[in-house]
């Protein structure tokens, strides 16, 4: 009678657990990291990843849920100085209740696992559940920050800072009233404005988008269910009662939304948005249909009300494609519009244009890094070979970009499977050649997002 291998066992129950995904056990510090290529001397600074990353022995019953780990890696002068991976230590990782004795939430039991951003003099380790924690730069943890007791709600992984105010715009989500939250966070780092945005249920939020004078907010039919909880460790299923909505605020007026209601869809990340000539919003991100998104969701382990017949596998959850919204404020008419049908994820941009008119779009796919020019309409790819997986493309500005949107570089750290190692690899953001990439002394497991935090920002 034959048995089924061990590994394909783990990879059916917990694909979020093996492969690319397998967790490392221990903090490590590695110096004086070997660089294939020529590291543009101009790239001063650190680059910083979160992703979740288990205890040995710990099973998080999702992707989502397992205790943030950032992995960093100093470059200065064309060298690279150091790599280094910390576990956020959160008040969860410390065993903390997340119910406090009065029956409320502790906001700073949470994972921190999905982003790190600065912003004014903190660098923050981010989670859409709680509150964000401040880690230093050599990635040891400060604690959770609430600005000055201000912030009581959870607060996103993916906030918008405004390149020309400055500003840095969030929101927080919640199972209970108020379901969603808006904030604003000056260019000093004060949070001067909360806001309640009217939404009929608890939703997952994962994302929101800004123009020089709208955000946009995503509503879409993923709510709360905490039923599931015994059966995934996210309490969260696609409704198809919910309906599906874009909603427009001006900036100088918080709260009030005019809301355009869309083709059934999840969108977990945005690529940019702006307005054009004729005062319209164009939204452009990373859209899943129903189907797309109950094979990845379940593919993460989350709760799927009809399981397909063959568990998808972890590298199979790459399949949203690039989609654009155009949204009249004036007529309430909306148009939707696919650019691709290849499946990627992880849309970033030239951060100087966050909320104005961008060209380029860059994203990942199962092996390909790829570049759009989304007004021509033709794209540019680089492949990093059979059994890799790139990360999401964290671009850098060159000094002398001259106004050129794509003159700069893109950092993605690589991985290369369980058995081998991983690198840092550095493109040219213009022709999507390789420039360089750095030996990381470690496997270092696929995550979720990360910055670039050159020396005269922290």
């Amino acid at each position: 009678m034959s048995s089924v291998p061990q590994e394909t066992v783990e990879a059916q129950e917990r694909p979020y657990h093996v492969g690319h995904y397998t967790p490392v056990p221990d903090e490590i510090d590695g110096p004086d990291l070997r660089v294939t290529g020529t590291l543009p001397p101009e790239l001063n600074g650190r680059y910083v990843r979160n992703g979740p990353n288990p205890r040995p022995g710990e099973d998080p019953g999702h992707v989502f849920t397992g205790h943030g780990m950032l992995h960093g890696v100093r470059l200065r002068d064309g060298r690279a100085e150091w790599y280094r991976n910390r576990w956020v230590r959160t008040n969860k990782l410390a065993g903390a209740p997340f119910q406090r004795g009065d029956g409320t939430v502790d906001l700073s039991v949470v994972n921190a696992n999905t982003h790190v951003i600065a912003h004014a003099d903190k660098l923050l380790a981010l989670v859409e559940a709680g509150l964000p924690y401040e880690v230093t730069d050599e990635l040891e943890t400060v604690g959770p920050c609430d600005f000055g007791g201000r912030l009581t709600t959870a607060m996103t992984a993916h906030p918008k800072e405004d390149p020309v105010t400055g500003e840095l715009l969030f929101f927080g989500y919640s199972p209970k009233p108020p379901y969603l939250t808006y904030h604003r966070l000056s260019a000093a780092g004060e949070l001067v404005e909360s806001r309640e945005i009217a939404v009929p249920a608890g939703i997952m939020v994962h994302d929101l988008a800004i123009t020089e004078n709208y955000v946009i907010w995503l509503d879409l039919p993923v709510v709360f269910d905490f039923t599931l909880l015994q059966r995934s460790g996210m309490p969260m299923r696609w409704d198809d009662g919910h309906g599906a909505r874009l909603g427009l605020m001006r900036r100088d007026h918080a709260g009030d939304v005019q809301w355009f209601d869309v083709d059934p869809c999840y969108v977990f990340h945005v690529g940019n948005a702006h307005e054009d000539a004729a005062g319209r919003v164009v939204l452009e991100a990373v859209r899943y249909s129903p189907q797309a998104f109950h094979t990845m969701w379940q593919a993460m382990g989350g709760h799927v009300d009809q399981p397909l017949a063959t568990a998808p596998q972890m590298g199979e959850f790459q399949v949203g494609t690039v989609h654009r919204w155009l949204l009249d404020p004036a007529t309430g008419a909306v148009a939707e519009q696919a650019l691709d049908d290849r499946g990627v994820e992880l849309p970033t941009i030239n951060d100087g244009l966050t909320g104005r008119h961008s060209r380029y779009l860059y994203t990942v796919d199962e092996k390909t890094v790829l570049k759009y020019d989304t007004i021509a309409g033709t794209s540019q790819t680089y492949d990093t070979g059979a059994g890799a997986a790139p990360g999401e493309a964290v671009f850098v500005p060159a000094q002398d970009a001259a106004g050129q949107e794509d003159a700069g570089y893109l950092l993605s750290m690589v991985s290369h499977g369980p058995a081998q190692g991983s690198e840092l690899l550095v493109l040219d953001a213009q022709n999507m050649t390789r420039l360089a990439s750095v030996d990381m002394p470690r496997r270092v497991p696929f995550g979720f997002h990360g910055s670039w935090v050159p020396d005269q920002q922290k």
